[in-house]
């Protein structure tokens, strides 16, 4: 049985259990939540089939071999600074945007083993994208689990940390580059005379069908944008006119943007 505990009850934490717990299902796990609106607890209990218990942070520490720390960046250094007073070591996942290894492991003390992550939001409809970093003491049993975690809501891979910003920058903060694309896609759809409803759906779903011909073929998207696009045809008559405007630069420079905002939050 996985004893896991989740300190900050939000939409992302959340998500990771009821994955985690469709996963493994409810027999597997034992857990314990906290958060500072108790409120926020005791709803996530209703939902969750495992057993579980409500607790203050520390309490949460001590039952968990796992904890996952899912609170704001900038109330991740007191809250670790009281975990470290817990006895014993337990694998600590983060999923706070732009907090090093090296900052989390110090606050938490020389007993503990860390992974950070970046999870993104559609880990909500279990179609989420994550990368994590090990720390210097986690183990590959360490790395396991936190596959384990991440991959029940969506893909993951392991990267180094100095690419997590990076991560960031691309699938943290990809999701609203996309719903942009589709708002304008449909923005498109009714200037040519699409009902708004029809042409939301059309551009939403094109997007959903295009992602699994990328990830389901294993085709490169070069030949896969190709094989829509006939020789003077309607295809490279509108890809023609995106080159023409910047879009693929616009994308390029929003992840640098996004990755390089991420590196100053970390150095702060």
């Amino acid at each position: 049985m996985l004893k896991l505990g989740l300190i900050g009850c939000g939409k992302m934490g959340g998500a990771l259990l009821r994955g985690v717990e469709k996963k493994l299902g409810a027999s597997g796990l034992s857990l314990a939540l906290s958060d500072v609106v108790p409120a926020a607890v005791e709803a996530l209990r209703k939902d969750l089939k495992s057993a579980s218990l409500a607790a203050e942070p520390h309490d949460v520490a001590a039952h968990a071999d796992v904890v996952i720390l899912a609170v704001k960046p900038a109330d991740m250094k007191p809250l670790c600074e009281k975990l470290a007073k817990v006895k014993g070591s337990r694998l600590y996942l983060s999923i706070a945007a732009g907090l090093k290894l090296a900052d989390l492991e110090s606050w938490l003390g020389s007993k503990q083993r860390v992974i950070r992550s970046m999870p993104n939001t559609p880990a909500l409809v279990n179609a989420g994208a994550a990368a994590f970093a090990r720390g210097s003491k986690a183990t590959d049993h360490d790395a396991d689990i936190a596959r384990t975690i991440l991959g029940a809501v969506g893909i993951v891979d392991e990267v180094s940390e100095k690419l997590l910003d990076a991560v960031t920058g691309l699938s943290g903060s990809g999701p609203a580059y996309v719903y942009t694309i589709i708002e304008a896609l449909a923005d498109g759809g009714v200037l040519m005379g699409l009902p708004r409803a029809t042409s939301i759906r059309l551009a939403a779903q094109t997007l959903i069908g295009a992602a699994k011909m990328v990830l389901e073929t294993s085709k490169h998207t070069g030949q896969l944008r190709d094989e829509v696009t006939s020789p003077g045809g309607t295809t490279i008559a509108g890809l023609e006119q995106l080159e023409a405007h910047g879009l693929r630069n616009a994308l390029i420079q929003g992840v640098r943007a996004a990755t390089e905002k991420s590196i100053a939050l970390g150095a702060k």
